[in-house]
């Protein structure tokens, strides 16, 4: 299993982002149902966001996100960085496994 953390970096207003917020977020409780996304919020300032999320390879991971209403409509732009996580939380076991 591949491990990512993505930041989004928005390309357009607040105002647009709170408009598509709603989509975003129906958008990343697809991935938090199938496991993909582990976490997810804003930054602070809000410039963008943070997801951790993984996937069997970094093709597949992108594929995903490539869905989010954030990136179809060009609202914002999404940098992965994979990684590996060697040490953790006990909870966060079955998750990184």
């Amino acid at each position: 299993m591949k491990h990512f953390l993505i930041f989004i970096h928005y390309l357009e207003s607040v105002e647009k982002i709170d408009e598509i917020r709603p989509r975003h977020r129906e958008f990343l409780h697809k991935g938090y149902k199938d496991g993909i996304v582990l976490f997810s919020g804003p930054l602070v300032p809000r410039t963008g966001g943070l997801i951790a999320a993984r996937g069997e390879t970094a093709e597949g991971v992108k594929e995903f996100f490539s869905n989010d209403p954030y990136q179809k409509e060009k609202a914002a732009r999404y940098e992965f960085i994979e990684f590996e996580p060697v040490h953790y939380q006990e909870f966060l076991k079955d998750w990184v496994g």
